[in-house]
């Protein structure tokens, strides 16, 4: 079999079974010769239905993608059957990643969140659909305001006690919650009620969450445009302030699917702000300090980006092994010697670098680096008002000398 015929069907299965499926799909399954499937999807398929070998996915299921793609690829037939839409957070997307197109069929079940939504009378372009399976639950709260609409996967039968619980204790207890259990099939079932009053504390294993979210009263919202206030975040004062942040976040020009290093990271402002801009972007975070390292990972998951990672050690030297990143932040300890320079050197061509200097020090080696390798010199100063009496007046923060520059 020539590996530009498919030899791999992906094929998503709704809680309806073997009758729900399109013609299509039957024969995929009918023809292959290994059937590969979660037990509850091999189940939903009648032991008469083709005479392929049924193949339950392990845990973790990433030996059998693997044995999927290097054992079996063009040269036996292989049915892979997925939850509703595979290409949804499904199998589909790791198994189709490293082939051609001519190779695979996809064969899409209507997904649960087009069918949450279809319930509720939510437009799908409106709402918002988050992965919790094998996803830390804090990553919701970067999506909330008010009357946004969230579909949440679930990762078992405890997640919604534990996402109740976190919208109340973020302050969106008042939000509408729903939770759908066998959604699409003959046991399907809806439970509402508001997230602060949710009780429930095992519902099915399989259920999805829909959240209508409502800000309690004292409740302020955050925007995910960079500059979030000070306070938001734990300190013990080292930190980029509000107004130089959103202006170096411009400098480093966030964009999806892109990796940021934070060098000196303190709070980790600047690296939360960079993943709150798309939700594809990563970002790491080096921190000398062990205390510091603990607070950037509160800060974290507090403001929606638990997925930030914190490497804890001194740079250059924790650099290693590590993946090239698109821009790099030199907040702290950019007069150490060498550390541009290996900055620098994995900086991915097109990458862009940015400095902010307090120190004279610091602003005598950029002014030499700008004179090397180009880019943009910016003074920041900046000055906040202060009561004076019954009146106010300006108290100006330390100024920064910031320098840009694109790696060409």
């Amino acid at each position: 079999m020539s590996t530009l015929e498919p030899w791999l069907a992906v094929i998503g299965v709704g809680e309806d079974g073997w009758s729900g499926l399109s013609a299509k799909a039957r024969d995929l399954i009918q023809s292959a010769d290994l059937l590969y499937g979660g037990k509850r999807h091999l189940d939903l398929i009648p032991g008469g239905e083709g005479s392929a070998e049924r193949v339950a996915w392990p845990s973790p299921m990433g030996p059998a993608v693997d044995q999927i793609l290097n054992q079996h690829r063009g040269r036996r037939s292989v049915a892979v059957l997925a939850s509703g839409d595979p290409m949804l957070f499904g199998v589909g997307v790791s198994l189709t990643r490293k082939l051609s197109p001519p190779e695979f069929w996809v064969i899409p079940h209507i997904s649960s969140f087009s069918l949450a939504c279809a319930r509720l009378g939510w437009p799908v372009a409106d709402t918002v659909l988050i992965s919790l399976v094998n996803r830390p639950p804090e990553q919701l709260l970067r999506y909330l305001c008010k009357d946004q609409r969230l579909v949440l996967f679930s990762e078992d039968g405890a997640t919604p006690s534990v996402v109740a619980k976190l919208l109340t204790q973020s302050g969106y207890g008042e939000s509408a919650f729903h939770v759908f259990e066998h959604l699409g099939g003959p046991s399907e079932r809806q439970i509402s009620k508001q997230a602060a009053t949710w009780t429930v504390k095992q519902c099915a294993q399989l259920n999805l969450i829909a959240v209508q979210c409502i800000p309690d009263a004292s409740t302020r919202p955050l925007s995910i445009a960079p500059g979030l206030p000070d306070n938001v975040f734990q300190s013990d004062g080292q930190l980029t302030k509000r107004e130089v942040r959103a202006i170096t976040l411009a400098s480093l020009s966030p964009l999806p699917r892109q990796v940021l290093w934070d060098v000196g990271a303190g709070t980790g402002t600047i690296a939360i702000e960079w993943m709150r801009v798309h939700p594809s972007s990563r970002a790491i975070a080096f921190e000398t300090r062990s205390d510091r390292a603990a607070q950037i990972r509160v800060n974290a998951k507090l403001l929606g980006t638990p997925g930030l990672q914190v490497i804890e050690g001194t740079a250059p030297s924790a650099f290693a092994d590590i993946e090239p990143p698109d821009a790099i932040f030199i907040g702290g300890g950019a007069s150490t010697p060498g550390l541009f320079e290996a900055c620098w050197g994995v900086l991915r061509t097109g990458g862009r670098l940015v400095v902010n200097a307090v120190t004279i020090q610091t602003e005598v080696k950029i002014a030499d680096w700008h004179t090397l390798y180009g880019g943009n010199l910016v003074r920041i100063a900046i000055s906040r008002s202060v009561p004076v009496g019954r009146a106010f007046g300006w108290r100006p923060m330390m100024p920064i000398t910031q320098w840009s520059v694109t790696k060409e």
